[in-house]
Order: C-alpha cells, then sequence, then structure tokens
C-alpha cells in the first residue's frame, strides 16, 4: 500500500530536486486512479490546494520555508472546521454547513504553509455510524472510525498526514485497520476549538505516513495553536525526538486478549523477543500486583467511557432532535434517549471510576517507561456496517494518556497495529520510545 511521508521527502525540496508541487501532484494522480473506490474525502479544495504547493515550492527554493511541514498535504476531518469548505459532521443535518472561520488546527496549518487538500469522512457526529469510505488494502473491509478518511487518505496516498479526533477509538482503530500511523496526544495535547467533539475525553490527534510526519505536523500547530484552553499541549522538540530505548515495558493484555487470534498472539510473541534481545524486560499482569490491579481496572474502560459520553451527548443531541431527528440516524436517537434518561448522580459516578482507573495506571509510572498492547484485536473486518471492535484503543482514551499505533504487525497479509500508550503529559518521552520499538521490532510480519 502507498504511503507518501512529506518529511523523509523534504531533502530533496530544500535540495532542489523535488518541489512540493510535484510531490502534491503525485498524491493527486493516486487520487484519480482510487478515490472513486476509496471515498477518503467528503469535499476537496484541489485549485486552492495547488496554489498552496507553488507558494511553499517558491519558498522552498528560496530557501526560505515557512516551517517543516509547508507545502505538505493534508485531509481534515469534516468535523473540524475549514473557512473554504463546508463542515458536515458525517450528518444530513449539516449538508453544506460553514461556519465561515478555520478551527485552531486548521488556522495554525495554515500558518504552517500546509497544503489542506479537503475534507476527510467521518462516521455521524465522530461516533459510531460509518460513512462511505473502504479500506485501501481490501475495498470489502471497514478503514475503521470515526477517522476513517484521514485513515484510508494516508493509507491510499493521497496525502502525507490527517487530522483526527479520538474519544474512544477514533485514531488508534483506523491507523490499525489502515497500516498508518496514529497518534493520540495526552488530554488537550492539540487545540480542539472549532473542532465538534465536545466530549471530556475527546483528543485532536494525527494519522500519517511516518512517526516524523506525526510529530511535525504536531508540533507545528502546537507552536501556533497552543493546547486546549487550560492545557499545556503538546510540548518537545520540534523535530522528532531521538529513539530512547526504554528499560521495561508493561504489557497490557486488555479485555482484547481473548479476541485476539493464535496467529497475532505469536506475532505479539516474537515481538516480545526481539524486544528482550534488545535488552528491554517486559513484565506483564502475572508479574506485579499493581499491573493486574490496572488489567482488572481497564476491564471497565468501555462501559466507563460509554457511561461518560452518554450523558456528554445530552446536549447538542436533544436540540438536534428537536431540529429534525429523522435525520439523526437510529442509533444516534437511541443515544439521545439514554442520555436523557440519566441522571447527574450517575454522570458523577462514572467520572468517580475514570479518575480511579487512572490513578491505578499512574502508578505504573514508576517502575515502567511506557506500556504495550495492540491497537485492534485483528485486522479491519470485512463489511462497513462497522467501523470494528474498541477493545484495544480505549484505554488510552479514558486514561487521557498519549498513544501511538504503528504498523509493524500483520495478519493474513492485512495490517494491524502496535501500540504503545504513554503516562499522562509525557508525549515526547511515548515517541522517543515508540521510534526505538519500531527500530528494533521493523516489519514482522508480510
Amino acid at each position: 500500500m502507498t504511503t507518501t511521508s512529506f518529511i523523509q521527502a523534504a531533502p530533496a525540496f530544500a535540495s532542489g530536486a523535488d518541489t512540493p508541487r510535484a510531490f502534491l501532484e503525485r498524491c493527486l494522480a493516486r487520487m484519480e486512479a482510487r478515490e472513486g473506490q476509496v471515498k477518503a474525502f467528503v469535499e476537496t479544495a484541489i485549485p486552492a490546494a495547488r496554489e498552496a504547493a507553488d507558494a511553499a515550492t517558491a519558498r522552498w527554493a528560496a530557501g526560505r520555508p515557512l516551517s517543516s511541514i509547508d507545502g505538505m498535504p493534508v485531509g481534515v476531518k469534516d468535523v473540524i472546521e475549514t473557512k473554504d469548505m463546508p463542515t458536515g459532521m458525517g450528518s444530513p443535518l449539516f449538508t453544506g454547513w460553514r461556519s465561515g472561520r478555520d478551527a485552531a488546527s486548521v488556522k495554525a496549518l495554515r500558518e504552517a504553509g500546509a497544503v489542506i487538500l479537503g475534507k476527510t469522512v467521518t462516521t455521524e457526529f465522530a461516533a459510531s455510524v460509518p460513512g462511505p469510505t473502504c479500506n485501501p488494502h481490501d475495498l470489502t473491509r471497514t478503514p475503521g472510525g470515526s477517522s476513517s478518511g484521514s485513515a484510508a487518505g494516508v493509507a491510499a496516498g493521497f496525502i502525507s498526514a490527517g487530522l483526527g479526533t479520538q474519544v474512544v477509538g477514533s485514531i488508534l482503530r483506523p491507523s490499525s485497520f489502515c497500516g498508518v500511523y496514529g497518534f493520540k496526544p495526552s488530554l488537550g495535547g492539540i487545540n480542539r476549538l472549532g473542532s465538534h467533539d465536545f466530549m471530556s475525553q475527546s483528543c485532536q490527534g494525527v494519522l500519517a505516513a511516518s512517526l516524523g510526519d506525526v510529530w511535525h505536523l504536531v508540533m507545528e500547530v502546537v507552536a501556533r495553536a497552543g493546547g486546549d484552553p487550560g492545557w499545556p499541549g503538546v510540548a518537545g522538540p520540534m523535530t522528532l525526538p531521538l529513539a530512547k530505548k526504554p528499560k521495561r515495558l508493561v504489557f497490557l493484555e486488555t479485555v482484547g486478549w481473548s479476541k485476539v487470534s493464535a496467529d497475532l498472539k505469536a506475532e505479539m510473541e516474537r515481538v516480545f523477543v526481539k524486544l528482550s534481545v534488545a535488552g528491554i524486560e517486559i513484565v506483564n499482569r502475572s508479574m506485579a500486583a499493581d499491573i493486574a490491579t490496572v488489567e482488572e481496572a481497564l476491564t471497565r474502560a468501555l462501559s466507563v467511557t460509554r457511561e461518560v459520553n452518554c450523558w456528554e451527548s445530552r446536549w447538542p443531541l436533544n436540540i438536534y432532535a428537536e431540529r429534525d431527528a429523522s435525520k439523526l440516524s437510529p442509533e444516534m436517537r437511541e443515544r439521545q434517549k439514554e442520555s436523557e434518561a440519566m441522571t447527574p448522580d450517575q454522570y458523577r459516578a462514572a467520572l468517580a471510576q475514570r479518575e480511579a482507573i487512572r490513578a491505578a495506571y499512574a502508578k505504573l509510572q514508576s517502575g515502567a517507561d511506557a506500556c504495550l498492547t495492540l491497537s485492534a484485536v485483528g485486522p479491519a473486518p470485512v463489511g462497513l456496517n462497522s467501523t470494528g471492535d474498541p477493545s484495544f484503543a480505549v484505554p488510552a482514551s479514558l486514561l487521557g494518556v498519549p498513544a501511538v499505533s504503528m504498523p509493524l504487525l500483520a495478519e493474513a497479509g492485512l495490517p494491524v497495529g502496535l501500540q504503545v500508550m504513554g503516562f499522562e503529559q509525557c508525549d515526547a518521552d511515548l515517541m522517543a520510545i515508540a521510534r526505538a520499538v519500531e527500530e528494533i521490532v521493523g516489519q514482522v510480519s508480510a
């Protein structure tokens, strides 16, 4: 599958051997050939993208690029506002709706010279009802959700990176299914103003062709827009942190492990062997009581997340239902009813459970550098009516910690992500560890 790293191509822009405009045209050629099948975009802005790429080309030629991502082709998930394109949120209620403004992250991307190629498909309100996007590896399979179009667009080589959001598994899972890199930062890591994902666990993140593309885009955005109000935002160097080999990694099974095939478990065993040979200690629930405590706590990750999200969906779903309930999916109408049946005390109880689980996880930091697990229970399942099982993706969302999915595993010739989870507000440390894991593990299977 074609992936296109802008950061890896940047030296050629500086030398004049390549240009951002030529890079964009290669992306557009792939789009012309496959977008009709993949359906990654709900809206494109190709003429404006070419103008932006020409401007970036001139700046690179003059030796004055605006940033390391000046000219990078980027997709924007269609729950994030753009001044020049509609923001439909995957719902017929918002077909053609325009806010007339850029979200904070989109404004930052434009200031950094990124080329906004279009709006990528999302599920309905970034929740569970899929859009039309297909998995580029196998068009009969889901790309995952809710950042469906961003994942598929990167995997098909249409864009180098796409903005995504995650409240349950919407970055890590589609990254795994589509075989791209996905990064969900710590809570508040990237400014979400102008993004229609209002949940307390929501994060804006990036799906991209390489760790370098992920990190450079994140840092260029945060340098211009910061994190969410009241949060420090992702901190670290402007370039991809150097690889830092961890001393100890915790393997978290989560509830997803019981659903994993014998073949994929064997792949993970090979990962453990490679890491152990490199001198990294791998510990699990059978070796330490605090890990066992976290594993037990995380069995409630999905149920607690759903309770929290249900209450937090009360608004705006109640006003959407008043406006025109017939334009909401049956699933969304049911969620609206459930949210209005909840009480504040039920919500407070769910928040208390979440805080207890977070506290248990935080204790692992004193004895480990990061945690290792899968990003999904297996390859993307056949069918486009579901976005797939979120078992492995939801823990990082509930915990509010940074997590990265890397396309280092495979089953039956289809990609599966290896996930590294860090600790809250330690995003740069996580990326350094992920880089080391990638170098050690390499591609385990094809």
